[in-house]
Order: structure tokens, then sequence, then C-alpha cells
């Protein structure tokens, strides 16, 4: 293999994913669907999803009246659907028409709140595989702050999405 080769292989993928296509790789939609676009990956290794949070999100109603606050679980729902996303890409037409569900999440940390206005770059990467099992390190940014982090598992899972 020649240097130039070694050199494409290791280039991250750059063109983003926007959240058409998104909606085609993973079966969430409004108000759960939190990320907006995939702006980075590298197949079977990484990911970096972005989410810009508005005030017009359900959940700041009532989290918190007179000082809206992000809830930390919505945080690691979208380090878990960004997750989801390089699953479905690394895998091609293997994931057509599965979902990955939650197994685990562990050490989970908010450092700080997330707010509207604010946009949320939520880097995942892989630890590793083992059948359809995948394990991840998530961190969640907003601009070179650490917002929160997190270690979680997922399963994709034989179940077509809209079957249950």
């Amino acid at each position: 293999m020649s240097e130039e080769d070694k050199n494409q292989e290791q280039k991250p993928n750059i063109d983003p994913i926007d959240v058409v296509e998104i909606m085609k790789m993973i079966p969430h939609r409004y108000p759960i669907l939190l990320v907006d676009r995939l702006i980075d990956y590298k197949e079977d290794e990484y990911a970096v999803g972005l989410k810009n949070v508005t005030m017009n999100e359900p959940h700041f109603m009532g989290h918190f009246p007179g000082m809206p606050v992000m809830p930390g679980v919505l945080i690691v729902e979208a380090m878990a659907q960004t997750s989801a996303i390089l699953v479905v890409k690394t895998l091609g037409d293997e994931a057509r028409g599965k979902v990955v569900y939650f197994m685990t999440i562990d050490n989970a940390r908010f450092r700080k709140p997330v707010v509207p206005g604010d946009s949320v770059y939520i880097h995942v990467t892989k630890v590793k595989q083992r059948g359809p099992v995948w394990k991840f390190d998530g961190i969640a940014k907003v601009g070179d702050t650490i917002c929160a982090e997190a270690t979680f598992s997922a399963m994709l899972t034989d179940q077509e999405a809209g079957t249950i």
C-alpha cells in the first residue's frame, strides 16, 4: 500500500450528514430526535454530532421555568443517537431496518448546564464491539467546554423500527 493510500484510508469523512439523512438511519423523530447533523465521522471509530438547542423545545416549559436547562438525560440520549448513526454508517446494509438500543450508561458526569442558544458538539468514540453489542465513550461540548460525559453500551437488534 502506498503512502498516499494509507493517508487516504486514515482520513475522516468530512461530508456532513443532515437531519433528513439521519432520519433515514435511525427511527427517532421530533421531539426526541436530538442530533441535527453529523459533522465528522470515521466509520468504526468515532463520530461528531451537532445539536442546536432552541427555546421552543418542549422540555424547557418545565425544566426549569425562568431558567431553562437541557436535561442531562437528553444530552446522554444525544450521545446514544450519535453512536447509533455511527453504527449504521459502519455496518451499511447490514443495519438496514434495525434499531440500536441502550444497554448501559456508566460514569455519567454533568459539568456545565446546556441552555437555549447553545450548539452542543457530541463526540463519541467506539471503545469496543462484540457481536451486536457496541461500547462508546461520549463527550458533549459547548465550544471548548465539556458539559457532559459518559460511557455507554448499545445493542443492534433484529427488531425493525416501528414493529413494536
